[in-house]
C-alpha cells in the first residue's frame, strides 16, 4: 500500500482563468477597502462637519415629492446627516470601525488569494486549506459584528449632539443578526465541506 501522499490535480484552462481573475479582483477590493476607510478617516480626522450615514426605524420624514414640490410623508430608511463634530468616542469608533472594516477585508482578501494559489498548483482539498477556510470565516464574523458596532456608536454620538441627547436612539438600525447568522452558516458549511474533502482524499490515496 502507498502512503498517503497528495497528488496534484491538473484544472482546466477556464478553471485556471476563472481562479486568476478571482485573484486580480481581490486585489483591487482590498486596494478599494484600504482607499475607502483611509479616505473617511481623513475627512473626519478634523473633527468637524463629519458626514455620518444612518440607517433608521419607523422614522417618517417630509420629501418635496408632491405637486409642486409638496411636502409628502415617506419613511425614512436611510440618511446621512452631517454633524458639526462628534463626541471623543464616537470619534474613535469611526477611526477602529474604519480600521476594522479595512483590516477585515484585506486579510480574508489575502487568505483566499493564498487558497486560490493553492488551488492552481492542484492542491485542492488539504488540511492547510480548510484551516484557511475557517479563518476566513471567524475573520469574516468578527468584521461583520464589529463593524456595524463601531458605526453605532458614531450614528448615536452624531444623533446625541444634532438633537441635544433627545433623539430616540432605538429608532436607528442596530447589528443585523440574520446577517452574522447567514455569514456564520456559511462560513461552518465552508469548514465542513473542506474538512470532508480532505478526508476523503486522504483515505482515497491510502487506498493507492
Amino acid at each position: 500500500m502507498a502512503s498517503p501522499r497528495s497528488t496534484p490535480r491538473t484544472l482546466s484552462r477556464g478553471d485556471t482563468w476563472n481562479f486568476v481573475l478571482f485573484i486580480i479582483a481581490g486585489v483591487a477590493i482590498a486596494a478599494w477597502a484600504v482607499i475607502r476607510s483611509i479616505g473617511n478617516i481623513v475627512a473626519a480626522v478634523g473633527n468637524r462637519d463629519v458626514r455620518v450615514p444612518i440607517e433608521f426605524l419607523d422614522t417618517v420624514a417630509q420629501a418635496p415629492i408632491g405637486p409642486d414640490g409638496a411636502a409628502v410623508p415617506v419613511e425614512l430608511t436611510g440618511a446621512v446627516v452631517t454633524a458639526p463634530s462628534l463626541p471623543i468616542a464616537s470619534l474613535w469608533a469611526l477611526f477602529l470601525g474604519e480600521g476594522l472594516f479595512a483590516a477585515t477585508v484585506v486579510a480574508a482578501v489575502v487568505l483566499l488569494l493564498v487558497l486560490c494559489v493553492g488551488i492552481l498548483r492542484g492542491d485542492i482539498f488539504s488540511r492547510r486549506h480548510t484551516v484557511i477556510v475557517t479563518a476566513v470565516g471567524v475573520i469574516t464574523l468578527v468584521g461583520a459584528f464589529g463593524v456595524p458596532f463601531f458605526h453605532n456608536m458614531v450614528a448615536n454620538g452624531a444623533l446625541a449632539w444634532l438633537s441635544d441627547r433627545t433623539y430616540d436612539r432605538g429608532l436607528t438600525q442596530q447589528i443585523d443578526l440574520p446577517v452574522l447568522i447567514a455569514i456564520g452558516f456559511v462560513a461552518g458549511l465552508s469548514s465542513t465541506v473542506f474538512a470532508v474533502g480532505d478526508r476523503l482524499q486522504r483515505d482515497t490515496e491510502g487506498l493507492v
